[in-house]
């Protein structure tokens, strides 16, 4: 496929983008070449899934503590306990819709925000895209919103290219799908989360991390709001410079994911997780 039929596979191209690649690989290569994943990378996917879902639901506004987290029974009190829950069963359902993704991206991003928005959602703006004139909830996000027409080509324009597949590399394709949907906000509600737990889905399902080890969400809270923000507008812009900021800063992303999870390794080794 060439690059003009290849929109994601021509941002490979971008300066920089390809070194953030090389960058990437080498660094999911090591976490996966540990000594403690080949007896308990069960063990490391469960934990990477609970720091991956407290990062990205502190990027939504609820930046809770690792142990709080993980002690909690009860998210369905107020606001930040809603958003702490809505991660955590995003994280848990992404598993449940890879052999969905390639087929119907649309159902699976449909079927993320009904687990999102849970029990307490009310009306029936749920698991749908928005329509005209209706309000969206997104405490990170304070872009001007794309109008309900526009995010429905869009929407279906970026379908297209997933279900088509093509030769961009994995951290390219899961860096547009969460852009993309966080410039869209195509939800009423949660739309950062379901950003970040579909650019998760995309990094499992390409291959490039099979068992959920490398948290991107990690790697995007540890770099801060501001920063995600500033790299997050590079994208909006649609430059070349833009486009390849953005990229770099998921790929940034996905190397602190992959350091987290080395540290847990190591904690494991040591014994003291």
């Amino acid at each position: 496929m060439s690059s003009a039929s290849d929109p994601l596979a021509a941002l490979g191209s971008l300066p920089g983008v390809a070194e953030s690649v090389d960058s990437v690989r080498k660094a999911v290569d090591r976490v996966y070449g540990h000594r403690v994943m080949r007896r308990r990378s069960g063990e490391i996917t469960s934990e990477a899934a609970l720091r991956g879902a407290r990062a990205s639901a502190a990027l939504s506004g609820a930046d809770w503590a690792l142990e709080e987290v993980r002690r909690r029974t009860d998210f369905g009190a107020e606001a930040e306990a809603r958003t702490v829950g809505a991660a955590l069963r995003l994280t848990a359902e992404a598993g449940q819709l890879l052999s969905i993704w390639r087929q119907s991206p649309l159902r699976v991003l449909a079927r993320l925000h009904l687990v999102a928005a849970g029990s307490t959602a009310e009306g029936d703006v749920v698991g749908r895209p928005r329509l005209a004139g209706e309000p969206v909830d997104e405490p990170l996000v304070d872009l001007p919103l794309p109008s309900a027409d526009e995010v429905a080509g869009r929407l279906d324009g970026l379908s297209r290219l997933i279900i088509s597949g093509g030769s961009a590399p994995a951290l390219v394709t899961a860096a547009v799908v969460h852009g993309e949907l966080l410039a869209l906000r195509p939800f009423a509600s949660y739309n950062g989360l379901v950003a970040r737990v579909a650019e998760r889905i995309v990094l499992i399902n390409s291959g490039l991390d099979p068992k959920a080890i490398c948290p991107a969400e990690v790697g995007h809270a540890e770099q801060g709001a501001e920063a995600y923000l500033a790299a997050f507008e590079g994208y909006v812009s649609g430059t070349g410079d833009g486009m390849a900021a953005w990229i770099a800063h998921c790929g940034r992303a996905i190397e602190l994911g992959a350091r987290e999870s080395t540290a847990v390794c190591e904690a494991l080794q040591r014994g003291a997780a």
